[in-house]
């Protein structure tokens, strides 16, 4: 009888932990967009890039602008 108690509790607190990932997950934003993925591998357009210090505009001086006149 004491065993069923225990599988009793312990299936409780295995749902109760499970309940509070919901609980956190929902709260986290997790379930906010469900649809937009799929649509959005689907796009033409070219992912951006955040520009950062392995970027080549940052790679070191600007050459002479070739279109001022001599």
């Amino acid at each position: 009888m004491g065993d069923l108690f225990l599988l009793i509790f312990l299936m409780l607190c295995v749902g109760g932990a499970a309940w509070l990932a919901f609980v956190w997950a929902v709260k986290s934003g997790q379930y906010e967009d469900i649809e937009g993925p799929k649509y959005r591998m689907l796009d033409d357009e070219e992912p951006r890039r955040l520009h950062g210090k392995g970027d080549r505009r940052d790679a070191g001086p600007k050459p002479p602008d070739k279109t001022a006149a001599p």
